[in-house]
């Protein structure tokens, strides 16, 4: 990814002051070790959820989220606080996921059912469920809830699952997911409008009526 040259002084004066995360990837640019060991250790975890949840397997995740933290420890000397990092940390990862999304559709071995770990509920999937203005009208337990709203996100495109994810997971704004993206914050805006639409219509018939929801 490559980092813009034309940020001006003050931007650059604003993210590192205002963003905690900004000043360790610059500790990072210095080559301190320590600094970008923790930015994983803060990030780690974030990026595989979104990525298991954009490529459908959880050890595919893994993977690719060691390619983005290469990706970021490489960059690390061009590296120019433009943004929040978490938005410049999720561009990188909507590219990696992209590129194997596209490497795997050529393959012809996409695998649209992840394997993510539900042990203890998923944030994600709370905040999809929220994202469709839905509670459930049945008595569903927390398993049952996780994985009915799991199935829903798939069946959204990957543009609008990446915007879920970032929108109500990661509680960046439509600005900063525009930068993510490469949209504009109005685009970014009904992008999440037609998302949360699917949503309803999807989790509605079952949250009211138990009818499975096929992807």
């Amino acid at each position: 990814m490559e980092t813009p040259l034309d940020v001006c002084q003050a931007t650059i004066d604003r993210y590192t002051q205002a963003d905690p995360d900004v000043r360790l990837m610059l500790r990072v640019a210095a080559d301190d070790a320590w600094a970008f060991e923790e930015l994983m250790r803060r990030y780690q975890n974030r990026v595989v959820g979104v990525l298991a949840h954009l490529v459908g397997r959880r050890d595919m995740a893994e993977d690719l989220a060691q390619d983005v933290f290469l990706r970021v420890y490489r960059a690390r000397q061009r590296y120019v606080p433009a943004s929040k990092f978490s938005t410049w940390l999720f561009t990188i990862t909507n590219n990696v996921a992209s590129n194997a999304l596209r490497s795997l559709s050529r393959r012809k071995e996409v695998n649209l059912t992840p394997k993510v770990d539900q042990s203890g509920g998923n944030p994600i999937e709370v905040a999809a469920l929220a994202a469709s203005g839905l509670m459930p009208t049945r008595q569903l337990d927390k398993s049952e809830i996780s994985e009915v709203v799991r199935l829903a996100v798939e069946c959204l495109n990957e543009r609008q699952r990446m915007a879920v994810l970032l929108a109500k997971f990661e509680h960046l704004s439509y600005a900063e997911i525009g930068q993510v993206m490469d949209m504009t914050p109005q685009a970014i805006k009904s992008l999440l409008s037609r998302a949360r639409s699917n949503l309803r219509a999807i989790l509605e018939p079952y949250l009211e009526q138990g009818e499975a929801i096929h992807q």
